[in-house]
């Protein structure tokens, strides 16, 4: 998609604090950080919503996962991270391409989604 935000970051047409890059995955700092350590690691293929994922796509969003320990560490989350994937309007996805936000730090996050 030529409009797609991430796709245009991915492009270099906006710029990005790079964590990391390779031919199938693009790794940048959020630029609105709720934590210490805040990126999002994404698939170069403009997938809008794990709703558009098939077993195709098990590569990639493999390769995410695996990324994500590693580079969790190099920026800093050494004692645990989270991993967070907003999927669709009741996610709340603000951007339609697929991501994992990976958030972390020296410090203890936040609690969990309360259950009502």
């Amino acid at each position: 998609m030529n409009d797609c935000l991430f796709c245009r970051i991915v492009r270099g047409e906006i710029p990005s604090r790079k964590v990391y890059e390779d031919d199938d995955v693009f790794a940048f700092h959020d630029i609105h950080p709720i934590a210490p350590v805040h990126f999002l690691i994404i698939p170069k293929l403009h997938l809008a919503t794990l709703y558009d994922c098939d077993a195709s796509h098990g590569p990639v969003l493999g390769k995410i996962i695996a990324l994500s320990g590693r580079l969790a560490r190099e920026e800093g989350a050494r004692d645990g991270f989270r991993t967070i994937v907003n999927t669709g309007r009741v996610g709340r996805q603000e951007v339609y391409h697929v991501h994992v936000h990976i958030i972390g730090g020296p410090d203890v996050l936040p609690g969990m989604i309360v259950r009502k």
